[in-house]
């Protein structure tokens, strides 16, 4: 008499998921705030609140967001360690760009069999992650997906929850022409665009991860793991350095998928135009490998890779020297690579010249 169905049988270990969540409680107790109320287990995250009765009229932002395709690589590599890093970047810098501080998140990761040493290497580095973002992992969800996903395939995703004040909430409306637009340098890819960038190293010029790139000082495969830069601790810190009464510092952009263009325009009032100089910087050499190996036109690069720049703050002229100082002073190399003007027609992002070599 055959044996009766069972979770396990179809492919689900309970306890491996309960191991999972033993390999990385040591993780996720790095990653808290003294807000946060309670430990790992239970069915929601705790977040006190009473925090928030200091602040005049406090707005809550919301963020959330994946790593797409760049878990792929992770995957071929067995590195599992750094995709939290472009899991909370994607998620923690996209509410920064308003002025918020981030406050607390929450992890998602789908895998076709639950690994415990893997599932506790990223959310090691999420927890990682989060510290230097000065955000709490406050919970998250593993779920085992057979059928779905092959055995060591995952995704991820997370969500997080911010606070700014209503009256100094950063954004479009405070741009003006005469800004100066200041570019904060990426670490290199990110996590946008991999689908592009698999395509060519892979599909078309057949190289593989192990593969020793002179050009990049390293493997293919370390270049394409590089983990996203958080910008958020530093931003919060450029914010608070700048806006005091004049609140010089009117917009920020976080250049994800998109890319540079696409990214600034949704700061930029219509009636104003932004030109940004390309000779003022050199983009790393990943970035022109991709065009060269792939055939890919400047203008595919520019609107699917950060092409160098991972976020911008769009600021009055005589504080761009200061801004700058205060980033240098946090290891984000930044320089002024545009301005704004009145669109006179042409409204929107353009970027000019040829890129210093």
């Amino acid at each position: 008499m055959s044996e009766g169905a069972s979770y396990a049988a179809a492919g689900v270990d309970i306890e491996a998921g309960d191991r999972a969540v033993e390999l990385m409680k040591e993780w996720v107790a790095k990653a808290t705030r003294p807000e946060v109320v309670g430990g790992l287990g239970g069915f929601a995250g705790l977040f006190d609140a009473s925090a928030l009765t200091a602040y005049r009229r406090p707005l809550l932002a919301t963020s959330t967001d994946g790593v797409g395709t760049k878990v792929a690589i992770a995957q071929k590599l067995d590195r599992h360690d750094t995709i939290g890093f472009d899991l909370v970047g994607m998620v923690v810098d996209d509410l920064v760009v308003c002025g918020a501080e981030p406050l607390f998140m929450t992890d998602y990761i789908c895998t076709g069999k639950v690994v415990p040493e893997t599932i506790a290497q990223i959310v090691k580095g999420i927890a990682e992650a989060c510290v230097e973002a000065g955000t709490a992992l406050v919970g998250g969800e593993t779920a085992e997906h057979p059928g779905l996903l092959e055995a060591n395939e995952y995704d991820v995703a997370g969500a997080a929850t911010g606070v700014v004040e209503a009256d100094e909430v950063i954004g479009a409306d405070r741009v003006r022409a005469g800004d100066v637009v200041v570019a904060m340098a990426s670490s290199g890819l990110h996590s946008n665009g991999y689908s592009l960038v698999r395509h060519v190293f892979f599909d078309r010029a057949g190289w593989q991860l192990d593969r020793e790139v002179p050009e990049l000082g390293g493997t293919l495969g370390d270049t394409l793991l590089t983990p996203t830069k958080v910008y958020a601790k530093h931003c919060l810190e450029l914010i608070r350095e700048l806006n005091g009464d004049e609140k010089p510092l009117h917009a920020m952009s976080h250049i994800t998928g998109g890319g540079f263009a696409a990214n600034l325009a949704r700061v930029i009032p219509a009636e104003l135009a932004v030109r940004i100089d390309r000779s003022t910087w050199t983009p790393a050499p990943i970035f022109g490998l991709v065009g060269q190996l792939g055939d890919v036109p400047l203008l595919e690069l520019e609107k699917t890779l950060n092409m160098g720049v991972g976020m911008v703050a769009v600021l009055d002229p005589a504080a761009a020297d200061r801004a700058i100082a205060v980033l240098a002073e946090r290891d984000i190399p930044a320089w002024v690579c545009g301005e704004v003007s009145a669109a006179d027609g042409a409204s929107g992002v353009e970027l000019q010249g040829d890129y210093a070599r």
